[in-house]
């Protein structure tokens, strides 16, 4: 298995696609009325998928999960580029912090990073932060499910795809609880090698503390789960041959 997709939940899926492919320097993979998906695949680095999916629910405070994007000594251009395709400054309450928060055109919630060692130039993404209830506990959960191997940062725990390149998957202690009924706006995909059987998969991402769960979308090619916070994750099989 192996971490493959962030999928971010729009209103619009062009307006939102659009934003985030001109900014990370992505390529159109996939562009219908209700699904936009770009790849950003950064020499040297793992490829990651965007997939901008239309819903119908209002963006939600305090998201769990968000992208902190690569600065550094470009900060201010990232910035500036950021404000030019339709971001804002955002007050979250952060005060004096190193970086900049913004928010994209949806009202999504995104940093642009200062420098720090542990952040991979090559990519346009530096980190995904995403919160935790037992930091422990979930690091055991996403190890095992993204194929990605813990690396040593300031954060309490992060991973990093195991060619050493790429962003952080960075486990940040929750500041309260996952809502009940609300759902992650931004959320992870994996997918399965080639082999791997998907009822297994399941089988050890509840041994691991997960739960499945069944939003009433009828039969679906993948699996619904959370993590042991509550953290929505997707389980895809291996690709077709």
């Amino acid at each position: 298995m192996e971490l493959e997709n962030l999928v971010l939940d729009a209103h619009d899926p062009h307006l939102l696609g659009g934003f985030w492919e001109a900014l990370l320097g992505g390529r159109r993979l996939t562009d219908e009325p209700d699904v936009v998906e770009t790849r950003l695949s950064p020499e040297g680095a793992p490829v990651l998928d965007l997939c901008m999916t239309r819903v119908p629910e209002p963006v939600a405070p305090a998201p769990r999960l968000h992208l902190d994007l690569l600065g550094g000594d470009r900060q201010d251009e990232v910035v500036r580029q950021a404000l030019s395709l339709g971001a804002r400054h955002l007050d979250i309450g952060q005060g004096d912090v190193p970086w900049v928060v913004l928010a994209d055109p949806e009202g999504n919630p995104f940093c642009v990073m200062e420098h720090r060692p542990e952040y991979r130039t090559g990519s346009p993404v530096a980190a995904l932060p995403l919160d935790s209830a037992d930091v422990e506990r979930d690091l055991a959960f996403w190890t095992a499910l993204s194929g990605w191997v813990p690396e040593d940062t300031q954060m309490p725990a992060a991973l990093r795809h195991p060619s050493g390149h790429g962003p952080l998957l960075e486990l940040c202690p929750e500041q309260a609880p996952k809502p009940a009924g609300v759902k992650n706006r931004l959320h992870l995909d994996v997918r399965l090698a080639a082999g791997e059987d998907l009822d297994d998969a399941v089988a050890l991402a509840l041994d691991l503390g997960g739960h499945e769960y069944d939003p009433g979308w009828g039969e679906l090619p993948w699996r619904l789960l959370t993590d042991p916070s509550g953290n929505e994750v997707c389980l895809l099989p291996p690709h077709r041959t």
